[in-house]
């Protein structure tokens, strides 16, 4: 997960850089999906949900020299450290 905090200016900066890197990471293994989500309201905050298969398949992703230099809009952008989140299994709730 990454959240985005944004100057309302850069918002379609944003979202082109968003997007080109999505298409980027897709193509990497162990890709599951993404999803970008918009705070309610005049709140320019933004964040970003990603699956992976595995950590390993995560970090191999963004230790490409490819990743973040894949265009000139992703360049522009200040992207927070995500934070990685495994699942966890709650009996009767959910699976891992």
């Amino acid at each position: 997960m990454n959240v985005f905090t944004l100057d309302k200016a850069n918002t379609q900066i944003f979202l082109k850089a968003w997007h080109d890197d999505a298409v980027f990471m897709k193509r990497r293994p162990g890709f599951i999906s993404t999803q970008l989500h918009r705070a309610v309201g005049e709140s320019p905050t933004y964040l970003n949900y990603a699956v992976w298969e595995s950590t390993a398949h995560f970090r191999q992703a963004f230790t490409n020299p490819e990743s973040r230099a894949s265009s000139p809009t992703t360049r522009q952008v200040r992207w927070p450290p995500p934070h990685l989140f495994p699942r966890i299994a709650v009996p009767d709730i959910c699976v891992a």
